[in-house]
């Protein structure tokens, strides 16, 4: 008789996170958590994620292990028409020589199947098949003979005179989530290259809109002149284009506080980054005005990029009217012991108090579970849209905020902006952590966030390629266990962001910092780094965005890492963009990534294939992209020698990012380089 098995999900029994906070250094602005205090600092390492076990037995769910105990994660949030279920085929050993079972279970399957395995007695395959699908098979003996299943009754006809056995599972718990069709709105998603323009600092294209510097605050941390003109500039020359570049996430745009913020790192800072909100309905003067920022979304849309906009949804500045005139729209500051309700002081970041603790003392919470808070928010963002025609949003600090918010602004985006533009319209949080299942937890395409920023991700490939920890194995194994972790989430992958060091530093032959989670504070005022000497650290970079540039999720680019610019901590990452005076490293980094930018383009097999692993050693890897329409092979190697991969296609190949052959099944690749190989 088949058996259906629940297959337990693997990889995914995680230690509990202490203090994790989802808050990022743009919220606090240099009010980091003090240690001792229960609170995250950014500055600090997540736990890693440990353990794992799944196991397969008839009948039932399996496999409950690995550390920190609890109860497993439950199954990934996907609509039906997505579910895929495990499920055993099974058949009596018979001295058959080979059994292979075909079927309409995929795209491939009555021309392929699946090879069987003899075990305990019988032929097995585990095969994912549709949830409450009807799914047609037969088993194939020797290579010729097609025969149904003896042990199951239900048939159907197979349009030849003859009979195709049937099954449907019903029950489905856990269940994975396959992709929703290439053609769906959300897949759409799949083919966008995310640059990250921090406007103030990337590009001053209208002197008039500068304004004064915030009083008695630092440089580093004031107001540097960037504005949307010069977003603008840039889209019209090219340069995004050029990069690869298709969709652009900006800055909060609306206006923010002329106060400065006292930090606990004993500096003032301006709200230059966004995220001090005092009118939600008034654009940022400093950036430019409404009109200027929808003409900035013209001009993106002209050349086929797309806009996201980030919005600070968690919090007001306390000189904001609706803070004033709405306080029961916000939690109070105030512990109910007598003390205030900061994150990190008379609050902590987690628990009971995660969506109620202030930020800092002049950043009120909204309550969500306010159903006038929700409204007055979401009307807002809708009338964002309204206003400029962005097509989306990323959102911060998910984790401080109550459910039903997100849930409701999924539910009015799709009902006010998808039937009205027939796109879906992308909307990627942050959540900034370690725990994947925490990420996860507010991934669904359909009810919540498209996606969310792969952080587990970005520490695995920084700690594995460019500061050359561990082994390219282990980043192989992380990678297997990481492609499917988000169901059928369209998330964002990088390596590089405005919350870390900047990036070029771990990619030093000593990097500064021994942690890929350190916030680098420790020279963010005195002492900031210079651009690193000679190629190796670029070229080490070049090899991180090679990894992200050539597998499924949206590649980010932070500004500025396309050509190395150096940077410590909080506020020295986010340094004026450089525009000219590239070393010879910064622009073997800018080439690779216009390269990268254009292959992915060109490839569709890097944007929605499916990976699969080829070749790991301890500084050496390969795997291929496998697509309906082609596959494309890529190598990496880290090290400072010549490197080799195996197990690639015999015969001649061709090197895409130079467009020399080679020759498989094996290749050697130069010191720190890699290669995008097509048949």
């Amino acid at each position: 008789m088949n058996t259906f098995t629940a297959l337990a999900l693997s990889g995914l029994l995680v230690a509990p996170l202490l203090g994790a906070a989802s808050c990022s250094s743009d919220d606090l602005n240099g009010f980091q958590p003090p240690d001792g205090l229960g609170g995250y600092d950014p500055g600090e390492k997540p736990p890693v994620l440990s353990g794992s076990g799944s196991g397969v037995g008839a009948g039932g769910p399996t496999g409950q292990g690995g550390a920190g105990g609890g109860e497993p994660p439950g199954p990934p949030m996907c609509d039906d028409s997505l579910k895929r279920c495990d499920y055993i085929f099974t058949l009596a050993d018979m001295g058959q020589t080979s059994v292979v079972v075909r079927g309409n279970f995929a795209a491939d399957g009555w021309d392929v199947g699946v090879p069987m395995t003899k075990a305990n007695g019988q032929w097995e395959a585990t095969v994912p098949i549709p949830y409450n699908q009807p799914v047609q098979y037969k088993f194939v003996i020797d290579g010729n003979n097609w025969i149904n299943d003896p042990g199951n009754p239900n048939t159907i006809d197979d349009g030849f005179g003859g009979k195709n056995s049937l099954v449907s599972p019903t029950t489905c718990d856990p269940w994975t989530c396959d992709d929703p069709p290439e053609d769906s709105p959300v897949e759409a998603w799949r083919d966008a290259v995310l640059y990250f323009v921090f406007v103030d600092r990337f590009l001053d294209g209208d002197p008039s809109n500068n304004g004064t510097a915030v009083p008695n605050v630092p440089t580093a941390s004031n107001y540097q002149g960037g504005d949307w003109q010069g977003v603008v500039n840039k889209i019209k020359d090219g340069y995004f284009t050029k990069l690869g570049v298709n969709s652009l996430w900006l800055t909060v745009p609306i206006d923010n506080t002329e106060l400065a913020g006292f930090g606990n790192d004993g500096k003032n800072y301006s709200a230059y980054h966004g995220y001090w909100p005092k009118d939600f309905y008034k654009a940022e003067e400093r950036f430019g005005t409404m009109a200027k920022l929808k003409e900035l979304v013209d001009e993106a849309h002209k050349v086929n990029i797309t806009v996201l906009i980030d919005y600070a949804a968690n919090h007001a500045h306390d000189s904001a009217q609706v803070y004033n005139d709405n306080p029961s729209w916000f939690w109070p500051n105030a512990n109910g012991s007598g003390g205030n309700c900061v994150c990190g002081e008379g609050c902590s970041w987690d628990g009971a108090t995660t969506e109620k603790c202030w930020f800092t003392p002049y950043l009120p919470d909204f309550n969500y579970e306010n159903a006038a808070a929700r409204k007055y928010s979401i009307d807002n963002m809708v009338w964002w849209w309204q206003q400029t025609g962005i097509d989306g949003f990323r959102l911060d600090a998910l984790k401080h905020m109550h459910m039903s918010w997100l849930t409701e602004l999924r539910s009015r985006v799709t009902a006010e902006i998808d039937s009205v533009t027939g796109k879906h319209f992308y909307m990627v949080g942050e959540t900034y952590t370690g725990d994947k299942s925490l990420i996860k937890k507010y991934v669904n395409p359909s009810t919540m966030l498209d996606g969310q920023f792969d952080f587990p991700l970005r520490a695995e490939i920084c700690s594995k390629i460019l500061m050359r920890q561990g082994t390219m194995q282990q980043l192989e194994g992380f990678l297997n266990g990481n492609d499917d972790a988000y169901g059928n989430g369209v998330m964002s992958t990088f390596i590089g962001n405005h919350d870390l060091p900047r990036v070029i530093h771990l990619a030093q032959q000593n990097p500064l910092w021994s942690d890929s989670w350190d916030g680098g504070k420790n020279m963010n005022w005195q002492n900031q780094p210079g651009l690193p000497a000679g190629q190796d650290a670029f070229e080490r970079m070049a090899n991180g965005f090679t990894l992200i540039m050539t597998t499924r999720g949206v590649p980010l680019i932070y500004y500025g890492d396309e050509i190395g610019l150096p940077g410590a901590g909080d506020p020295d990452n986010r340094r004026f963009m450089q525009w000219n005076g590239y070393s010879a490293g910064q622009t073997l980094l800018r080439t690779h990534l216009e390269k990268l930018g254009q292959i992915r383009k060109d490839h569709v097999a890097l944007r929605r294939g499916k990976r699969s692993s080829l070749w790991a050693s301890n500084d050496t890897m390969a795997y291929k992209m496998v697509h309906s329409t082609e596959t494309v092979y890529v190598a990496i190697n880290r090290g400072d020698t010549q490197g080799s991969v195996g197990n690639l296609p015999s015969g001649n190949l061709t090197n895409l990012l130079t467009g020399q052959a080679v020759s498989g099944p094996t290749v050697n690749l130069p010191p720190r380089s890699s290669m995008i190989l097509v048949q």
